[in-house]
């Protein structure tokens, strides 16, 4: 488990970011990597605890203190055997996971936990560069047929592992590339979309079928692909978002954060439609999680006169007490990024409605709000806004069309209905996985939801399986 001193011995170094005054002039990456040493000293400080809980910490099981310790002992093509030996895509989650393995980590009770998230992008960065990261084509075929519904991280997860184990696998996408949100909704900045290329590459050499612009359930029946397949996954991810009917609504302006953001990921490769810019204007984003941080850091970068997001929970601790919180993902203050590139922060404020002028928003109309969200009077106050983007989150998956032709079961929540042990939805041979079965969630538990479907997919149609879980 690393140097056995260590943690005693070295201090926690993390990756940098390149200066805000540079990034934001540009849409790529800018996070400075630590190179191969200062990797390996990182590793060095995962220190001999007993009880890893970072394993429970990460939800795709990642076997933490063991690639750690081949770091170290620059036994990289190792560790990246034993990264991909629980994660399809860890450049993805290198990238974008918010590290819950982190949080869990021992060294954390101290404030300075391993760097376990750029450990695993450096193994996996190292091992695309050295060309170790190759298709693996199964030995021998099964005859069985899967459609695979959604090419987000669940969709791909699933469809990489049941091909390799040997199924005739096509995955149906109803835009013009994979990738799901990974592509349309996050940034390029966070996440450059070569990474999600070069993996469809290496699935489509494994025998995987891509199909894009096919909308099963609008342009192409869902019946169809019960009939010509084996098993069907529904993998379509959690796309309703949540809305805000307030007086005002209607006025143009006002959007839903994934009508924005998909915009400038397909801006140069498609018609987009009438745009959506924050080019000189005043905007206000409303949620305070990670999709609105990406439409703070979009916004910046298209050249905004000023950004405000307004989150209606209360200003969190900078601080956790780690005696009630560890090692669960603590309730704290987090900034990132994009925060820090220019954006106002309003914790329990509640919009009241949305002001116009001439059918175009003009401002904002707010409240403060107590503990119990209801208003504080003499609080009111108005924002002024030419742009306004809803990012609080999603409620579920779209019923219309896919989900409704096949008439599945829902659980309380409009969610597909379907349990972890074998992800079998109410119709014969429907199988679902990813936010579209759990509702929104991190990119990494839908990795894990994917591997672990295919798994019951390959049980259901073989019999038993050598997939892990």
């Amino acid at each position: 488990m690393g140097k056995v001193t260590g943690f005693m011995e070295i201090d926690r170094q993390d990756r940098k970011y390149r200066p805000a005054s540079d990034r934001i002039r540009h849409y790529q990456e800018f996070v400075i990597p630590l190179g191969e040493q200062g990797t390996r000293d990182q590793a060095a400080r995962c220190m001999d605890c007993g009880i890893p809980y970072c394993h429970n910490g990460c939800p795709v099981n990642n076997q933490i203190p063991d690639w750690n310790d081949l770091v170290y002992h620059d036994n990289w093509q190792e560790a990246l055997r034993n990264l991909h030996s629980t994660n399809n895509f860890p450049e993805f989650t290198g990238r974008i996971c918010p590290a819950p393995c982190e949080a869990s980590c021992t060294l954390n009770l101290t404030d300075a936990p391993v760097t376990i998230k750029t450990i695993e992008c450096a193994i996996v960065d190292k091992g695309w560069a050295a060309g170790w990261i190759v298709p693996h084509p199964p030995a021998t075929r099964t005859g069985k047929r899967i459609a695979v519904v959604g090419s987000g991280p669940a969709g791909l997860a699933c469809a990489q592992q049941l091909a390799r184990a040997g199924h005739d696998v096509h995955v149906f996408e109803k835009h013009g590339r994979a990738g799901g949100l990974l592509r349309y909704g996050i940034p390029d900045f966070k996440m450059e979309k070569h990474h999600i290329d070069r993996r469809v590459a290496q699935m489509e050499a494994e025998g995987v079928t891509f199909h894009y612009n096919c909308h099963v359930g609008v342009t192409v029946p869902a019946q169809e692909l019960l009939d010509t397949h084996d098993a069907v996954v529904l993998a379509g991810g959690a796309e309703q978002p949540r809305d805000l009917p307030l007086g005002g609504r209607e006025l143009d302006g006002v959007h839903f954060a994934m009508d924005f953001l998909p915009q400038q990921n397909r801006r140069e490769n498609v018609d987009i439609g009438k745009p959506i810019l924050a080019s000189g204007k005043h905007v206000v984003v409303i949620g305070g999680g990670d999709t609105g941080s990406d439409c703070i850091g979009t916004s910046v970068r298209q050249g905004a006169l000023s950004v405000t997001q307004l989150e209606i929970m209360p200003l969190p601790p900078e601080k956790e007490n780690k005696l009630i919180t560890w090692p669960d993902w603590p309730l704290k203050l987090r900034t990132s990024s994009s925060h820090e590139e220019g954006a106002a922060r309003e914790f329990a404020v509640s919009t009241t409605r949305f002001v116009g002028e001439r059918g175009h928003v003009k401002a904002v109309a707010c409240t403060r709000v107590d503990a119990g969200f209801k208003p504080v009077p003499g609080t009111e106050f108005e924002l002024k806004a030419d742009l306004v983007l809803l990012a609080m989150g999603f409620i579920q998956p779209v019923h219309d069309g896919l989900l409704s032709e096949l008439a599945v079961g829902f659980d309380p929540r409009g969610n597909v209905a379907a349990n972890t042990r074998d992800y079998r939805a109410s119709r014969d041979k429907v199988f679902s996985a990813g936010d579209m079965r759990r509702g929104q969630s991190l990119v990494v538990w839908a990795i894990r939801e994917g591997r672990q479907c295919a798994r019951s997919v390959d049980e259901f149609l073989q019999g038993r399986s050598t997939l892990p879980r």
